[in-house]
């Protein structure tokens, strides 16, 4: 997916790193119009789920949507989730979130968009973002409506 800001650099975006909990999914369970999203978007770019599954409900939730689940560990998860991004070469990757064991993800992602959502975001990942969205469906729609991403990040 090539994204060309006005003013900025041409984007070629590969990877979508999406937070599980608090970000796509609330208690456990995907947001609605979240699976439709992702399936639109999943025809052109890879699709990355990284979570600790605290709810331990990751698996039977995206089933039969095309993402890669990546489960990580209960501690150190910002560097967990900061080594998976520059594992993918930092370059060309999209990440969302809105934890705290985020910031170090949105400082390696090419760009970084930030969720409020139910839970709320954490301050410190707040300010690390290109972008701050309400809602997941309004990060996601940036992303299939590229020129609402392009009026965001145009200077």
């Amino acid at each position: 997916m090539i994204i060309q800001i006005p003013g900025n650099k041409e984007f070629v975006a590969k990877h979508l790193v999406l937070d599980f909990n608090g970000t796509i999914a609330l208690d456990g369970k995907i947001i609605d119009g979240v699976k439709d999203r992702i399936l639109e978007l999943a025809k052109i770019l890879k699709i990355h789920v990284l979570t600790a599954d605290t709810n331990g409900s990751v698996a039977r939730e995206c089933e039969g949507l095309p993402v890669e689940v990546c489960i990580i560990g209960k501690e150190k998860q910002e560097k967990e989730k900061e080594k998976f991004i520059l594992s993918l070469n930092s370059e060309g990757v999209i990440s969302m979130g809105n934890g705290v064991n985020d910031e170090l993800m949105f400082e390696v992602s090419e760009l970084a968009i930030a969720v409020i959502g139910r839970e709320g975001c954490a301050v410190t990942s707040l300010m690390k973002a290109d972008i701050v969205v309400q809602h997941i469906s309004d990060g996601l729609d940036l992303l299939l409506k590229q020129h609402r991403l392009i009026a965001t990040l145009r200077k």
